[in-house]
C-alpha cells in the first residue's frame, strides 16, 4: 500500500517535535492516529524511521533521509495549491533578494523552491553577505527584501521585520559523550568541554554572549566559518558545540551520530525573518515571495 500525505504529515511532526505526544498536540489529533501512521510508514517503506526511547523519538539514518523526502513533498503540495490560488502566479517580474551565508544554507532553499514553482517567470537575482549589509542595500532601493537574522536589524524604524522562525540554542554532543546522559545540561558542566565555535553571522556573537556567563573562560578548541566542520569535529569528539537547532542534523558527512541536548537558564534564540524597507512599494514578485516564505518555513 503506498503512503499517503496523512502519513508524511504525522511523520514529519513527529520529526520536528520528537515525540509521538508532541506530534499528537501540534496537531491536535490522538497520539494512536500519529503511532499508526509512523507504523504504517515503516511497513511501506521497508525501514525503521525511528528508534523508540525513554525520552522520545530518535530519527534514525534512514529516517533522517526520508524527512527530507517527505518535506519536499509536502512542500511541492502547497506550492501547487497556492498556484492555483493565486491570480498572479504567471505574471512576469523582478525580485532583488539578499540573503546572510546562515540563512543561504539552512533556511532560503525550501523557499525558493516553493516560490519558483509558483512564480517561474519572475526573474530572481541574490545577494549573499552580512545583515547590516542587506540593510544598507535594502534602504537604498537596490534590494526588495531579505531573508536574515533579525537580531543583526539595528533601525528598525526603517524596516518592516516579519519572523519566520525562532530556532533556540542547542549543546552538540558526540555519541556515547557522558554528558548526553542527561535530557537538560547546565551552562557550568561545559567548563571543562572543548568547544568548537561557529563564526557565521551573528553566531560568534551569541555563543560568546552565553558563555560569558560561566566563571571560568571556555576552551574555544576550534573556530570555523563551516557548520559541516563543526558537525564533523563534534561528531569524531574534538569537541562540544552551542549552535540553534536549525542547523542541527543527526549524523555528520561521515555518518557518525551527533546528540543534541537542552541547556538550562536563559538561553538566546536565533529569529530568522524577512525584512524590507518602510515606505516604498513593493512589487508583485516581492510580496508573492513573501507570501511564499510564510508557508515555506517551519517551526525548528
Amino acid at each position: 500500500m503506498a503512503f499517503t500525505l496523512r502519513q508524511l504529515q504525522f511523520f514529519v511532526a513527529a520529526a520536528e517535535a520528537g515525540s509521538v505526544s508532541g506530534a499528537a498536540r501540534a496537531l491536535s489529533i490522538s497520539q494512536s492516529s500519529v503511532t499508526e501512521a509512523i507504523q504504517g510508514l515503516e511497513e511501506d517503506l521497508g525501514v525503521t524511521l525511528f528508534e523508540r526511547r525513554a525520552r522520545g523519538l530518535e530519527i534514525t539514518h534512514k529516517g533522517s533521509l526520508f524527512l527530507r523526502h517527505a518535506s519536499q513533498i509536502l512542500g511541492d503540495v502547497s506550492t501547487a495549491r497556492m498556484a492555483f490560488r493565486s491570480e498572479g502566479g504567471l505574471v512576469p517580474g523582478q525580485l532583488s533578494l539578499g540573503v546572510t551565508s546562515l540563512v543561504a544554507g539552512y533556511v532560503l532553499s525550501d523557499i525558493l523552491s516553493r516560490f519558483r514553482r509558483a512564480y517561474p517567470q519572475v526573474e530572481l537575482s541574490a545577494v549573499e553577505d552580512n545583515g547590516e549589509y542587506l540593510q544598507h542595500l535594502l534602504i537604498g532601493g537596490e534590494l526588495d527584501v531579505a531573508v536574515l537574522l533579525t537580531s543583526s536589524i539595528r533601525d528598525r524604524s526603517a524596516m518592516h521585520v516579519e519572523s519566520l522562525l525562532v530556532s533556540p540554542y542547542r549543546l552538540w554532543l558526540p555519541g556515547g559523550h557522558p554528558l548526553a546522559d542527561a535530557e537538560v545540561i547546565s551552562l557550568d558542566r561545559l567548563v571543562d568541554e572543548s568547544l568548537i565555535m561557529l563564526t557565521v553571522d551573528e553566531i560568534e556573537e551569541s555563543t560568546r554572549s552565553l558563555m560569558s556567563a560561566l566563571k571560568v573562560k571556555p576552551n574555544i578548541a576550534f573556530r570555523t566559518r563551516s557548520v559541516e566542520a563543526v558537525r564533523s569535529l563534534v561528531a569524531t569528539g574534538a569537541g562540544v558545540a552551542l549552535l540553534p537547532s536549525l542547523v542541527y542534523r543527526p549524523w555528520s558527512l561521515e555518518g557518525d551520530r551527533i546528540e543534541i541536548r537542552d541547556v538550562s537558564g536563559d538561553l538566546p534564540s536565533v529569529q530568522v525573518g524577512l525584512c524590507w524597507r518602510k515606505g516604498a512599494p513593493l512589487p508583485d514578485a516581492a510580496r508573492n515571495f513573501i507570501k511564499s516564505a510564510q508557508t515555506a518555513v517551519q517551526p525548528r
